[in-house]
């Protein structure tokens, strides 16, 4: 009986890997083994990163037109403070904004009023933002005691797009802005395409400077 043969240094060859079931030797995993402490399992999610978003304007807007107007208290600050409570009003944005004025009262009483006049575009109907207007008079602690009494403010919707409406509650266009220095130059002011020249020259005798 043949012995195996042996190598000329006299030592054991190294024994062979053990086949996996099968008679296949079992494959090697590939890449680099795990680190110490690590977890297997899918891989972590990122978080998705939200993005602030800004006020939705996918609503129909159309252009209008506040008068605003007061002779109570401080009367440039209440005027400045409603042109901000008209561009904090649902789906509205003041777009422009006259300068203001110091006019003589017209069809009313006591001391000189301040006077301005905003644009904005709004979502709101016509019936809605005078209802949001007459709001925000009260809240201003408009009071009407009498006919043409003395106003902490007074807000006037001129226009709203190209609206005519003649109802018991709102007429538009305003049916006296035509007639008053204090609607139709600081409208002119920031729209001049709404006054016509005509309408200006007519207003000329009526005492009104402009402040700031």
């Amino acid at each position: 009986m043949s012995t195996p043969d042996r190598p000329k240094d006299g030592k054991k060859s190294p024994p062979a890997a053990k086949a996996a079931k099968g008679g296949k030797p079992a494959p090697r995993a590939a890449g680099k083994p795990p680190s110490a402490g690590s977890k297997s399992g899918p891989p972590a999610r990122r978080a998705p990163t939200s993005r602030p978003r800004g006020p939705r304007e996918d609503y129909p807007t159309v252009q209008a037109f506040v008068g605003i107007g007061a002779n109570l208290g401080d009367a440039e600050a209440t005027v400045k403070e409603a042109m901000a409570a008209i561009g904090a009003l649902q789906r509205t944005q003041v777009t422009a904004r006259s300068s203001l004025y110091r006019s003589a009262p017209v069809d009313a009483e006591g001391p000189d009023f301040i006077n301005a006049v905003v644009a904005v575009r709004t979502g709101l109907d016509a019936e809605q933002l005078l209802i949001a207007l007459q709001r925000l008079e009260t809240l201003a602690g408009r009071e009407r005691p009498f006919p043409n009494a003395p106003r902490t403010l007074d807000l006037d919707l001129l226009m709203h797009g190209n609206s005519v409406i003649e109802s018991p509650t709102l007429t538009l266009p305003h049916p006296r802005m035509r007639e008053r220095a204090f609607v139709l130059k600081p409208l002119a002011e920031i729209a001049p395409d709404k006054v016509p020249r005509a309408a200006l020259a007519r207003v000329t005798g009526q005492v009104i400077q402009k402040i700031r």
